[in-house]
């Protein structure tokens, strides 16, 4: 079930990337606004300030990434032009598929195209406290997460390719979209791979024994400090993108 070292030689690139909705408030203070970035200005903006960006940055990054290795892949996504948009990547190994999805902070890639008896149990090691499971359509695929605690969500993606052009116009317009701070992070945790994530003002740690939240800062500063240990994103750009969501 494991990804081939091809795709996780491209995969592990990625791997101290946060997936973060700071860089486009950011963004609404600098010369030319929110906008889908080229790879170039990503790679510059993360050098200099430690940031990556959301769903669709990530996409293009990974695919990026993926045309390099002279690997093939394509974008999938759904309810582009809505709030609800979300966007990953599909990968190949030979005619076998991968669903690579950074943008939701998966651990590593997971094979969707399996022979019968794989994956009927749900399957660790893939994404960050849960156990996942996979139903693939010739057109959808499925995942169920299962938490520690019983609960069970799902997620669902459309498999067909989506084109540059496409994936350009739909990235432009999630860029301009602001809504709540968001900010999530696969970090190492007591021998695990844990999701750490600051969402409108709160943060907490998801392990696979629990969800421990933590306490509330005290101020910007705070928040600044507690997001830049976490990510690495410099405070200056974190301090920047938290006032313009403080204003919302």
């Amino acid at each position: 079930m494991k990804a081939p070292d091809t795709l996780l030689d491209v995969w592990n690139q990625f791997n101290n990337f946060p997936m973060e909705t700071l860089t486009k408030a950011w963004l609404y203070q600098q010369p030319n606004g929110p906008r889908q970035r080229t790879v170039s200005e990503m790679v510059e903006h993360r050098n200099e300030y430690g940031t990556s960006g959301n769903c669709f940055d990530l996409t293009v990054w990974l695919l990026h990434a993926f045309q390099l290795a002279g690997i093939r892949a394509h974008a999938i996504g759904h309810d582009f032009f809505t709030p609800k948009t979300h966007v990953a990547v599909i990968a190949y190994e030979g005619e076998q598929r991968y669903l690579c999805d950074l943008g939701d902070q998966w651990i590593s890639p997971i094979p969707i195209d399996y022979l019968k008896g794989e994956f009927v149990e749900p399957v660790s090691g893939f994404f960050p406290a849960a156990k996942v499971q996979i139903d693939t359509t010739s057109s959808d695929c499925v995942v169920t997460y299962h938490r520690p605690s019983g609960k069970r969500s799902r997620q669902s993606y459309s498999l067909v390719a989506i084109d540059h052009e496409e994936l350009i116009r739909a990235g432009q317009h999630s860029q301009q979209l602001l809504r709540k701070p968001l900010c999530e992070m696969r970090i190492p945790f007591e021998g695990e791979i844990a999701h750490w994530e600051f969402y409108n003002w709160s943060s907490f740690l998801s392990t696979n024994s629990c969800l421990l939240n933590e306490p509330p800062a005290n101020s910007t500063d705070d928040w600044c400090d507690r997001i830049h240990v976490h990510t690495g994103i410099s405070r200056e750009v974190i301090a920047q993108s938290l006032d313009v969501y403080s204003r919302l």
